[in-house]
């Protein structure tokens, strides 16, 4: 299962977020499965009965993202149908609004399964790509498997960044997080106008998902790139079931024109997953850069993802088709 799915994320969200007027939880998630809750709110004047995956929320509130979400873990077994039905026919909902599920899991191909046969109306609200990096083989391999300019940003450019001073890469002590964490703030804020995860209540719940982490069998690897002392990267990574997950990242920008910062700390951690037999994979989960897709070019692998919306009512089955 994905770290997402953990009880440290699992518990740490809902503690944080699950006071949310109107929130009322469902199930706790289970063998890799995500808890479920209502949302019940109103929207364009009509009541909402929301059922959603603890660790996502459609509408009602911000907080930081929960991928790879499954109703039933990664092993469904024979019952799945079942179990599917009997947990959608559990509690009155309006619509179920499921984040981030994998587009090619047994899981998906069933729950539109159900969808038709109980004529429930399906509607596809989003689609994107998870990029990871397979770490299996050989560093030397990969980099010859990239494109020109994808090595030269991820790796070549080295000797650019050497020419400036001492370069130092190191996993952050857990006696330094509140500092790393201050950094990544600054780094955010700087380059998107916000603060990272939303501000101290998406801080708060990542320190309470650290704590945690290390009882289900995962670690911090909070990484910073310093040159001379200066720190100019930061990347919040988490290991996992020989997964090391890229949950944020921030960089000073114009440290030197010929430098991606950013990138060329992910060349570095990327080389100690290779270097480091208990790592498989390098994570670095959906999204896109704010200028560019960088991870479409480093990925050796893509998963894609959907955010659907399931519709019972009546009402509301007619409202959607009408608007499209």
């Amino acid at each position: 299962m994905s770290v997402f799915q953990t009880d440290a994320w699992q518990k740490s969200w809902w503690e944080t977020w699950g006071d949310t007027p109107g929130f009322e939880p469902v199930t706790e998630g289970a063998a890799g499965a995500n808890g479920m809750y209502l949302a019940h709110y109103r929207f364009k004047g009509f009541p909402i009965h929301a059922l959603e995956c603890t660790g996502t929320s459609h509408r009602c509130i911000a907080t930081p993202r929960t991928e790879y979400n499954t109703l039933l873990g990664d092993t469904p077994g024979p019952d799945a149908y079942d179990r599917l039905l009997a947990l959608l026919s559990s509690r009155k909902w309006t619509e179920t609004v499921l984040s981030d599920l994998r587009v090619n899991s047994t899981e998906y191909q069933l729950l539109q399964k159900l969808c038709r046969d109980k004529r429930w109306l399906w509607r596809e609200l989003e689609e994107d790509t998870a990029y990871s990096v397979s770490t299996t083989g050989s560093f030397q391999e990969y980099l010859n498997s990239l494109g020109s300019n994808t090595r030269l940003r991820l790796y070549n450019r080295r000797k650019v960044l050497k020419s400036l001073g001492e370069v130092t890469v190191r996993d952050v002590p857990s006696e330094a997080h509140d500092n790393f964490f201050r950094s990544l703030d600054q780094f955010h804020q700087q380059r998107w106008d916000a603060p990272c995860f939303g501000g101290e209540k998406g801080m708060l719940f990542q320190r309470k998902f650290l704590e945690r982490l290390p009882a289900e069998g995962g670690q911090a690897r909070l990484s910073e790139l310093r040159v001379d002392g200066r720190l100019i990267s930061v990347l919040y990574n988490v290991e996992y079931q020989g997964r090391v997950y890229n949950i944020q990242g921030g960089f000073e920008d114009n440290v030197h024109k010929k430098l991606a910062p950013g990138t060329l700390h992910f060349g570095y951690v990327i080389e100690q997953c290779f270097d480091d037999n208990n790592i498989a994979v390098f994570d670095m989960l959906a999204g896109t850069g704010k200028n560019e897709n960088y991870k479409a070019r480093i990925a050796t692998d893509t998963e894609p993802m959907a955010t659907v919306m399931i519709v019972r009512s009546g009402l509301f089955r007619l409202i959607y088709r009408f608007k499209g």
